[in-house]
């Protein structure tokens, strides 16, 4: 442990402060009257650029370390050890509503393992829908024409130029995910969030994906944060973590 924390301190200071900071966070679920502990006391920093894996077995609180990062959940409230996620200089715990869904529009793009495409819009529409939510109904009209380029030009270096008046249903699960990603990326975010983005492909699907992260993540400067089981894709990484017990262990 001695080591472990060593080795995190001299990263800290050969690389300047953290994007991101995670102190003391739990997480708990209930399951009707059943309190389910998921997170006990999370520490974790990750800094700009930065790509780190996330490990763990089954139920090891994964998904909702990343969702804490994204603003999408809120840790327990502890009056002992307050739990700090913080992002840059703003402490997310602290966020209003609306200074939260600022956070997820402008500054955090998500990819999840199921896509989560709307299956009425087309390819075009599922990516700028992003756009949409970032400017508001009213403020979308003064920036449409950008926001459609941008969604143009990453379709079409996913290989989906073609595919722009498709719905998602009409597309293969390596297209979903392709679309998927230009819609995490619209808005031009420094943080990307991955849940699982090749879990759902067969190998070789997963493996062109992935390629496609590793070289925009390389292109834009993203600092990457990626849930996955797949010891392959973690040795890709510039970090490992390790979930066990719902604590962080450094790989």
């Amino acid at each position: 442990m001695e080591a472990q924390m060593q080795a995190s301190e001299t990263r800290s200071s050969a690389q300047g402060e953290p994007i991101l900071s995670v102190r003391a966070v739990q997480k708990t679920y209930k399951l009707g009257r059943v309190k389910v502990p998921v997170l006990h006391g999370i520490d974790l920093d990750v800094h700009q650029g930065e790509w780190v894996t996330i490990l763990g077995a089954s139920g090891s609180g994964k998904s909702t370390l990343l969702h804490l990062l994204g603003g999408l959940d809120c840790p327990d409230k502890n009056s002992k050890s307050p739990a700090s996620v913080k992002y840059q200089d703003r402490e997310l715990t602290r966020l209003s509503k609306r200074a939260l869904d600022r956070y997820r529009a402008d500054d955090v793009g998500f990819v999840f393992q199921f896509y989560h495409l709307l299956p009425e819009l087309s390819v075009l529409q599922n990516v700028t829908i992003g756009g949409m939510i970032k400017y508001g109904r009213f403020g979308y009209r003064s920036h449409r024409k950008e926001v459609v380029d941008r969604a143009s030009s990453l379709l079409d270096r996913f290989g989906l130029s073609h595919r722009l008046k498709h719905r998602p249903a009409e597309l293969s699960g390596g297209e979903r995910q392709r679309v998927a990603i230009a819609r995490a990326l619209i808005n031009e975010p420094s943080l990307l969030l991955a849940d699982e983005p090749t879990g759902n492909l067969d190998v070789k699907t997963g493996a062109s994906i992935l390629d496609v992260i590793i070289e925009l993540r390389r292109d834009a400067g993203l600092t990457l944060v990626m849930v996955t089981h797949d010891e392959r894709i973690a040795e890709k990484s510039d970090r490992v973590i390790r979930l066990v017990d719902g604590r962080v262990h450094e790989a």
